[in-house]
């Protein structure tokens, strides 16, 4: 378990560091003001409007870096900072999320994986840790084989959870190129600004990037320590 706590300890410091670069990039372009003088909200009422997709709502949602697109009722959720806001920050975030809808109107496959997996992984991410622990405790103190199975399914769960989060680099990373594309195909920022949104898109894929990393990690980990302790 020493490993595990380290490995943890680890990617926790990698995250905090990304997280932290990701606030100080914002922080800083949040001080880079649009010459268009247009509001987060405004921006992603004219991305949708430019990519012809209608029905989807531009909605403010309390909260700090609570950004999101909610596929289920077509509406594209900006933090109350980003909605109001008339900033390079707040511009690229707003154009990321409106990235979803369009990939969304466009029936973008990895978006569509992704859709299916989220309740499946909404239970598994909770469960898989806990099963593979018990499993493990529970044949090592009783000799009990079943114990080894309880894991394996642990395990399984943890597996869907890194896919899932493997799956979600491409749909981040495809929402800010689109984000990116419409903003200099529509000349809707400066050449300063769209480096500020450009640069803020980059720390926040990062950040997919380490949580996919650490799942990985995490179960590989705990798959050694399944497999590797059975002796039958």
């Amino acid at each position: 378990m020493i490993g595990y706590y380290i490995l943890i300890g680890v990617i926790a410091l990698v995250s905090w560091a990304v997280s932290a670069r990701l606030q100080s990039k914002f922080e800083f372009y949040s001080k880079v003001h649009l010459r268009n003088g247009m509001s987060g909200a405004e921006i992603a009422e004219k991305m949708l409007q430019d990519h012809g997709i209608t029905g989807v709502r531009v909605i403010s949602t309390p909260g700090r870096l609570t950004d999101h697109y909610n596929p289920s009722d077509k509406t594209v959720n900006l933090s109350e900072a980003v909605y109001n806001q008339r900033n390079a920050a707040a511009a690229a975030v707003a154009a990321h999320e409106v990235g979803h809808a369009v990939q969304h109107a466009k029936a973008y496959e990895w978006l569509k994986m992704r859709s299916r997996l989220v309740p499946v992984v909404s239970v598994a991410s909770g469960m898989s840790q806990w099963l593979v622990i018990g499993g493990l405790i529970l044949g090592a103190a009783t000799g009990f084989v079943g114990g080894f199975y309880i894991a394996v399914a642990g395990l399984v769960m943890m597996a869907l959870a890194t896919l899932f989060s493997f799956i979600t680099l491409p749909v981040e990373y495809d929402a800010s190129n689109r984000a990116l594309a419409w903003f200099k195909n529509k000349n809707m920022l400066t050449q300063q600004e769209y480096a500020g949104a450009e640069d803020s898109l980059k720390w926040a894929a990062r950040t997919y990037l380490v949580a996919a990393i650490g799942a990985l990690a995490s179960l590989l980990y705990w798959a050694l320590q399944v497999f590797g302790g059975r002796r039958d």
